[in-house]
């Protein structure tokens, strides 16, 4: 899948912040929790809750908060469609990174188990 430079450049700079909350409201309009929606962060980044506070209140961008981030070596078994592009086709690591944690965001809400939302 190939994205446009701007769409990327868009993701790059992008606040962490300024999406945590949009997470949080979908999940949450679906009956799952802060805590599930933390989980799954800490699953795919390695963070604790404590380390995505700190960034939030840092008001990172996406580039810095995956960089950050030590990806889970599952990451790979997280595939599908989100916002019409098929997460494993994704040529620009920053936007494939964001994309999965979209992806989990979205099975969440959708109410997948936390065990096929953590690949186990």
């Amino acid at each position: 899948m190939m994205n446009s430079n701007s769409q990327n450049e868009r993701f790059a700079k992008m606040k962490f912040s300024s999406v945590y909350p949009l997470y949080l409201t979908k999940i949450e309009k679906k009956g799952r929790t802060k805590a599930e929606l933390n989980q799954v962060i800490s699953w795919l980044t390695g963070f604790d809750e404590d380390k995505v506070q700190k960034l939030i209140n840092e008001l990172v961008t996406f580039e810095s908060f995956f960089q950050q981030a030590t990806l889970n070596p599952n990451v790979h078994l997280i595939t599908g469609v989100i916002c019409g592009y098929r997460v494993e086709e994704i040529e620009n690591h920053l936007t494939q990174q964001v994309r999965y944690l979209d992806k989990l965001v979205d099975e969440l809400a959708k109410g997948r188990t936390m065990e096929k939302i953590l690949r186990s």
